[in-house]
């Protein structure tokens, strides 16, 4: 029998309608042996959360760039802990102002922040490095 493979949801919270960003690391992310969920646009906090527990995903990649990133990763860190997922790796990527990804690293709502241009390979690398597999 194999060794479980790590299982990442890739979500777009929000009203933004532009997803090649997230589809390009999904596809990445699937090409590096991992098992990828993607929700596709237009996901309230609350479908990510209930997606990301009914997946029982090891990360949650949430991908915004309609600039509402301090309200929504919040409140998807507070529903995932709400569902007993507070351990789930949360990652965010897209339009996010330096300070901004500094303060949600801060406040514990995301584990890594990643801008346009990020190698995908250090994704990848974060994920592998950071998410223990039993």
């Amino acid at each position: 029998m194999g060794e479980r493979k790590i299982r990442v949801l890739i979500a777009k919270p929000g009203l933004d309608g532009h997803d090649r960003g997230a589809k390009v690391v999904a596809r990445a992310l699937r090409d590096a042996g991992m098992e990828v969920i993607y929700t596709g646009l237009h996901q309230t906090p609350e479908q990510v959360a209930e997606a990301a527990l009914q997946e029982d995903v090891d990360v949650v990649g949430l991908s915004i760039l309609s600039g509402a990133h301090m309200t929504l990763v919040p409140r998807v860190k507070e529903l995932l802990e709400e569902r007993g997922m507070g351990g789930a790796l949360i990652l965010v990527g897209g339009i996010i102002p330096e300070e901004d990804g500094k303060l949600l690293k801060e406040k514990g709502a995301a584990d890594a922040v990643f801008s346009p241009g990020t190698p995908l390979e250090s994704i990848v690398s974060y994920i592998r490095e950071n998410i223990q597999m039993s």
